[in-house]
């Protein structure tokens, strides 16, 4: 089967136009609240993406605000659909399950999703595909509206808090100015590491990124 199989699925809205080759979902929670925090890199990831492929994201009727691009030229050019759930992080999969079935992206290889990685220290970026969701509520709940948990990861480290009782506060309280320059630097490579899944694959994107 094809990225967006073949066959008609009942009650899907027709979508005319060039079929979406990836699905690109930083994950956060919406509100000044929540801004610059360590749970919002991934809304950061997209809103540089977009700054850099020129593209204004809007609000969706799938509980997102979304922007269409075109990534690339000639043969090797791409169509993307940038995202941003406007649902809170735990319910993140209300928002990614309709945007996958309403554009077609069928593949779960064709779905990245950009997120903060309490494993990984403060500075380090890994690209990932499927594997364990590491009780991360937002992808919990975006394996749950899938049916499957074998997306595509870009995992910005945030570091572990001092106990696991701490992790809501950690990763919902303001950061530090240094440590909050290094993730200023970490979703600059997360965008990195999107686009490199886009324009050379995951393996190539990989070597490049997980090696840093």
């Amino acid at each position: 089967m094809g990225l967006f199989g073949r066959t008609k699925r009942p009650g899907r809205p027709e979508r005319r136009g060039a079929e979406f080759n990836f699905l690109i979902v930083g994950l956060g929670n919406p509100g000044s609240k929540y801004s610059r925090t360590r749970h919002n890199v991934g809304f950061e990831t997209i809103e540089l993406l977009a700054s850099r492929l020129n593209v204004t994201l809007k609000a969706n009727r799938d509980r997102a605000l979304t922007a269409e691009v075109n990534s690339g030229v000639g043969t090797n050019s791409k169509h993307l659909l940038l995202a941003m759930p406007t649902t809170f992080m735990n319910e993140s999969g209300n928002a990614v399950g309709p945007l996958a079935r309403r554009y077609a992206v069928v593949d779960p290889l064709k779905i990245i999703i950009v997120h903060d990685e309490l494993d990984l220290e403060p500075g380090v970026v890994k690209i990932k595909s499927g594997g364990g969701l590491a009780g991360h509520n937002g992808l919990q709940s975006i394996t749950q509206h899938l049916k499957t948990q074998d997306f595509l990861r870009v995992r910005i480290g945030v570091g572990k808090p001092p106990s696991k009782e701490q992790g809501g506060d950690h990763v919902l309280s303001k950061i530090p100015t240094r440590e909050r320059e290094l993730l200023d630097i970490s979703v600059q490579v997360a965008a990195d590491a999107v686009q490199l899944i886009v324009a050379e694959g995951l393996d190539a994107a990989m070597r490049n990124i997980n090696a840093r």
